[in-house]
Formats: C-alpha cells, sequence, structure tokens
C-alpha cells in the first residue's frame, strides 16, 4: 500500500468539508433522544429492552451513530455503539443497587458539540441478610484497644458499604464502644457484644486478661531525615521484669514543630506499625503507648532539596491540530546515529507527524503520513526500529484498528499493512512487544496481534474482562506480563508466558512477586494473575516500578482526570494522580503512596531509574523523586524536582499548556503537548 499523495489528501479534504456541509444542514440544538419506555426499575440481575432513537424535532429519525453507556459496575448495556439507522435497541441488565441513568451521545468530530440524552433507572437495594465479624479478637489485654470490623451481606450476597452497623457492649463497664467502633477494654472479665442493622444480629463473645505491660521503649535507626524519607519506630512493650511482650496492640502518635515561624505547619503520617514520614522541616516527637505506659523520641527532618530546573531544548510547533502521543527512537541502518520521533493527532485529520530530532535544538518535521482517521491517538516503534504502530479512531468507513508502517527510513516512511478485523470501534492505545502488538480493541479487551510479517499481520488471542460494563485504557508490557488499565476494574496483570527460569532472568524474577507466580498464561492464552480495583474510576495507565534504592516492587495507578473545559468532568477542579500500589505481598497489596498536583488533571507517565515523569495536562511536565520508601503525599513532602509548562503563542490554542505524555531519551525529557506539539527539555544543571 502506498503513501497517501497529494491527490487523494485533496479527495479527504472534499470528504470532510462535504460531510461538514451536511452536518451543518441539521441543526444540532433541534435533536433529542428518545427512550422506550422512558423509565425502568429492575431487581439485581434482571434485564430489559429500550429502544433508543436520536430523532429531531418533528420526531424523525436522523440517521446517525451514538454511543450508549451507564453508571459501571452498575449496568452493562449491549450494544454500546449504534449503527448508522439512528435506532438501538439496547439491552440492559442491572448488577448493583442505586438511582442511574442509561446515557446516550452522538459521535462527533472536531469541534462539534455532541448530543447527549439520559434515561433514569432504579435498582432497589435487596433486603439484608447477615452481620459478619471480620478477624474479631477472642482476647484483648486491659487497658488497651480494637477496632470491630464487621461485613454486612444482603441477598444478593452484595457487601453494603451503605450501612452503618450499631455496635453494642453488654457490660459496658467492662468494656465499651467509641463511636467509631473502637471497643475499649477498662476492666478485666468477659463480655458479650452484639451488631445490629435492621432486625439483624450477631453477637460474639470476647474475654479481657490482666496486661502484663509495666513499661515502653521506643528506637529508631536515625537522628535526622529529609522530608518524604520513612524511617522506623520500633516500639517494645515491656514487662516488670523487663522483658518484651508480644502480641501487644501499640498506638502510636506524633507532635511537630515546624522550622516555619509563619506559613506551612508541621505535618506527617505515621502508620500503625511506627512508619513515620514527615511533609514539613522540623522537630517531631513520636509517642508509643499501651495500657497507660508511653515511650517518646524526638527526630529532626530537614529538607528534601532535590528541586531543579528545566530549561528548553527545542520545539517542534504543531498550531493547526491536537497534537497525541509521542514515542522518541533512535535510528537504523544508513540513519545509524540519528534521533527520531512520532507524534499522533487527536479529533483531526488522521495525520502522524514524524521528525528529525538528532539535534534537538532544531527539531524538524520530515514526513507525514495520513490515513483515514479522526485521532491517531498513539504511536509506538519496535524495539529494532524498523516498525512503527499508529492507532486509528473515527474512520469514516469505520475500519478502525492499527496501521503499520515501515520506518528504516523515518525521511520516507511507508504503510505496509493495516489491520482492522473486529476493530470497528477503533484502536485507543497499544504496546509493541516481541513482535507482538497488544490492541486496546473499542475500550473492551486488549487483542494480541502478531506483526513478525508487518505486511501479513494475524491475529493470536483476545483478553476481556467478565465483569459487569468493564473498559480497559491502556496496556504495559513488560517482562512477560501485560499490565492493564481498566477504569473502576483497576489495574489488571495478566501473564503473557512471565519469564522463563534461568540464572539470567532470576534476579528479575526474585525482584517482581508477580512473576514469581507467572507461567500459566501465553501469548495465544492470556491468564490474569492479580488486579487491584480502584475506588475513583479513574484508573487510566499502569507501570511496573521496581525502586533502585530499595528493591521494593511497585505498581503505579495513574488517574486520567480532563481539565478544565470538557463537558462531561464530575467537577471543574481536577485533581487526578498517581497511586504507589505496594506489591511486596500480592496476596495483600495496598497504596502506600500518592503524587497529585492540586487542581491539575493527569495523564500519561514514564518511569526512568527512581524518577517519574508525568505529564500532567494543564500542570505541564512533571518530574518527581521517588527514591527510597514511598509513604504518603509525595506532593506535599517535596519530592517534585521540577516542572515545565509548554507555550507557546502560535499553538492550537494559544500560550495554554496541556501536557500529554513524556519520555525521556538520551539525557532529554520529550514531551507532548495538545496546544503546541513537540518540546525536548532538560535540566538547567546537566549538559
Amino acid at each position: 500500500m502506498l503513501k497517501i499523495k497529494s491527490h487523494l489528501v485533496l479527495l479527504l479534504f472534499l470528504i470532510v468539508f462535504l460531510q461538514h456541509i451536511m452536518a451543518k444542514s441539521v441543526d444540532k440544538d433541534s435533536l433529542f433522544f428518545d427512550f422506550i419506555p422512558e423509565q425502568l426499575t429492575l431487581k439485581i440481575g434482571d434485564s430489559a429492552k429500550v429502544k433508543v432513537s436520536l430523532q429531531n424535532s418533528n420526531g424523525e429519525i436522523v440517521k446517525d451513530l451514538f454511543s450508549i453507556y451507564g453508571q459501571h459496575r452498575s449496568i452493562s448495556v449491549n450494544p454500546r455503539i449504534s449503527d448508522s439507522t439512528g435506532i438501538a435497541l439496547v439491552k440492559v441488565k442491572a448488577f448493583k443497587s442505586g438511582s442511574i441513568k442509561l446515557n446516550t451521545r452522538t459521535l462527533t468530530g472536531k469541534g462539534e458539540d455532541p448530543v447527549k440524552g439520559e434515561m433514569p433507572i432504579e435498582i432497589p437495594y435487596p433486603e439484608l441478610k447477615t452481620i459478619e465479624f471480620v478477624n474479631p479478637p477472642l482476647t484483648i489485654y486491659q487497658g488497651t484497644s480494637v477496632y470491630i470490623k464487621t461485613i454486612v451481606l444482603d441477598k444478593a450476597n452484595i457487601k453494603r458499604k451503605d450501612v452503618k452497623v450499631d455496635l453494642i457492649s453488654k457490660e459496658p463497664r467492662v468494656a465499651h464502644f467509641d463511636a467509631h467502633g473502637q471497643l475499649i477494654a477498662k476492666l478485666k472479665g468477659r463480655i458479650k457484644i452484639e451488631a445490629n442493622i435492621e432486625g439483624i444480629s450477631n453477637s460474639l463473645d470476647i474475654r479481657i486478661i490482666a496486661n502484663p505491660v509495666r513499661g515502653m521503649s521506643l528506637s529508631s535507626d536515625k537522628e535526622e531525615i529529609r522530608t518524604g524519607d520513612v524511617i522506623s519506630f520500633i516500639a517494645v512493650p515491656l514487662s516488670r521484669s523487663g522483658k518484651p511482650v508480644d502480641e501487644i496492640p501499640i498506638k502510636f502518635s506524633w507532635y511537630g514543630e515546624a522550622d516555619y515561624e509563619i506559613g506551612l505547619p508541621a505535618n506527617g503520617q505515621i502508620t500503625k506499625n511506627g512508619n513515620f514520614v514527615a511533609e514539613t522541616p522540623g522537630i517531631y516527637t513520636i509517642s508509643a503507648s499501651t495500657g497507660g505506659y508511653t515511650a517518646s523520641k524526638s527526630i529532626r527532618v530537614i529538607p528534601r532539596n532535590v528541586s531543579s530546573k528545566l530549561e528548553l531544548v527545542g520545539h517542534g510547533l504543531v498550531s493547526s491540530v491536537n497534537t497525541s502521543d509521542l514515542w522518541v527512537w533512535p535510528g537504523i541502518g544508513k540513519h545509524s546515529g540519528k534521533d527520531f520521533a512520532v507524534t499522533g493527532t487527536w479529533g483531526a485529520n488522521g495525520d502522524a507527524y514524524f521528525w528529525d530530532v538528532s539535534d534537538p535544538t532544531n527539531i524538524t518535521p520530515i514526513d507525514t503520513i495520513t490515513v483515514d482517521a479522526r485521532t491517531v491517538n498513539d504511536v509506538k516503534v519496535s524495539e529494532d526500529g524498523q516498525v512503527c504502530i499508529i492507532t486509528r479512531e473515527g474512520a469514516s468507513n469505520r475500519k478502525n484498528g492499527i496501521v503499520i508502517l515501515d520506518v528504516k527510513n523515518p525521511y520516507d516512511v511507508k504503510i505496509l499493512s493495516e489491520y482492522n478485523n473486529d476493530l470497528t470501534g477503533g484502536v485507543h492505545n497499544i504496546f509493541i512487544y516481541k513482535n507482538h502488538v497488544f490492541a486496546v480493541n473499542n475500550s473492551r479487551k486488549f487483542d494480541i496481534i502478531d506483526i513478525s510479517d508487518p505486511v501479513n499481520p494475524y491475529h493470536v488471542s483476545s483478553f476481556e474482562l467478565k465483569t459487569p460494563g468493564h473498559s480497559i485504557h491502556d496496556v504495559w508490557v513488560v517482562d512477560g506480563i501485560a499490565y492493564s488499565s481498566n477504569w473502576s476494574d483497576g489495574i489488571h496483570a495478566i501473564d503473557i508466558g512471565g519469564l522463563p527460569y534461568s540464572e539470567r532472568n532470576m534476579p528479575i524474577i526474585q525482584s517482581n512477586p508477580l512473576l514469581q507466580i507467572a507461567g500459566r498464561g501465553s501469548l495465544k492464552t492470556p491468564v490474569s494473575i492479580f488486579n487491584k480495583k480502584d475506588l475513583t474510576g479513574r484508573n487510566h495507565a499502569a507501570f511496573p516500578f521496581l525502586s533502585q534504592s530499595t528493591g521494593n516492587f511497585y505498581v503505579i495507578g495513574g488517574d486520567e482526570w480532563f481539565p478544565f473545559g470538557d463537558s462531561d468532568s464530575d467537577a471543574p477542579n481536577p485533581r487526578g494522580g498517581f497511586h504507589f500500589i505496594d506489591m511486596q505481598n500480592i496476596n495483600s497489596p495496598h497504596e502506600v503512596a500518592i503524587y497529585q498536583v492540586p487542581e491539575a488533571g493527569s495523564h500519561n507517565m514514564w518511569v526512568q531509574g527512581d524518577t517519574l515523569f508525568t505529564a500532567y495536562y494543564q500542570g505541564g511536565l512533571r518530574v518527581v523523586d521517588i527514591s527510597g520508601e514511598l509513604l504518603g503525599d509525595l506532593y506535599k513532602q517535596g519530592r517534585e524536582i521540577a516542572f515545565f509548562h509548554g507555550r507557546s503563542s502560535k499553538g492550537f490554542i494559544p500560550n495554554a499548556p496541556l501536557a500529554w505524555g513524556p519520555q525521556p531519551y538520551k539525557g532529554l525529557i520529550y514531551f507532548s503537548d495538545m496546544n503546541s506539539g513537540l518540546y525536548a527539555v532538560r535540566f538547567e544543571d546537566k549538559e
């Protein structure tokens, strides 16, 4: 297939122009969605059919495509995209109780406002069934306190978090509950506690015994730390004879005096295990107590002092359209020694731009590939530098999918082939791994496509979740594991073969707990081996991170929270973040830290060494120190090294930073900006 020439570009322009003229003939303000029935009431597990049509003010059907969607994990809808008749018969199935909506939205081109519709659906809560105690203590010590946890199940076997359980001690003189479910033991004896809600109850017998503690010691291995450093305090309850007493609950607390006379107060965080981190410099006193005995220790916290500045090296301006993702790679063959980049376009004309960045002070456009698409969202280049893959969304004939390009000569890029089988809904993101493309298909699944022969790609397998209303945004593949990002379903680790056990691979396997249980899956039979749900519903990206300074393994989950001006935003001031999931115990993964820029929408990321590079839309490029043990709010701890706002008076929207994605490369940081193209920056104090 030959590269599109100028006469074909002209033809496409004429098609787009005619579509624009035709679109103008229809007054978007006069269109609306009609739902039959107008509302629904469903029980959990029940299904119903809804007829949805797009109509004008005269009640006539408008033949246009539209999407159908509902609140994630509450209902599923099929189909998700209508055909071009303007009518869709939608099957709706209920999975979770509440007052929700079935939503519709027209699929529009750049600069067009969509027509939206909604239909109310009521899914009543089932009756409650049981109350269960969660790992309750049967024996506690006098003078201590413990939290009594419960779960409530309804008759659909769903855990109910919307209800409040009343906890009562039948012997309040011996032990009583505070307002937060904490049982405070005052005297020795036996007590019965009850959990009650809506006529359902459960009870538990607990024995309170004498507390052997008669003293407490507290120690740490450091006297001074920086903001953001984690220090462990070791508390040891002591008996009358001075011997350690095991299995005694300990309460940690802290008090701080900031170095500031005015301004920021002392602020820190301590875990139930005694790990402490401070956000501001000062003197902090940590205390550990149990049974009326307390020990304290003070430490000094000094500023982290990692801040630096980024300077502009070069800029490849794109002013006519919005820029999407980027990829930078070294040239091969006769172009060895040179460096190149590719950027996509969003909501535009299906362009992918190629750049010579050998001299980053003079970023030069060298070629353009145009395909039938509204958006070329993602761009990737194979490790050998021979093949580039670009994604397609919004093709006029709905033949979306991927386009495979020959980039051995980046000055004359050629289209080798296309793959669009079962990809009509569009491919949003991709990853290239061992001559295979992982293509995120219609936000439902990812397909694995063999490109060993790039002229003749073929389908190998697919992976799709089975949860109601599931969706996927991105996939990143490292060492035989695909890390997929699935909005409310969170992060999933998919085994596609792992790493074979060998002396060479053993250090990598030992450093990643996921690799230690991988090997059952393959490229032909992907197998999920781990997942961590996302309560925000905004899991947009996932990146594996092995700390070079500690050896700890994390998976970083990135939100997407679009900035000001997005009509579908839940809030006018987005506050997306990057969540650090500690994976040392894969049976109990937990979030330990977050990096979040106030009032800025988060997007893509990259990790190199112990440094995080993030694109924060209107917050620009952000570079973050993620060395050492991680705990708490990394932004407030002064771990941000530098930031840079891409601005251009000639941009698509002038002087409006909107960073999309970063990539560190050969001592520089490249990033794309939706409003102004491709940038190269570096630290001022580095050559």
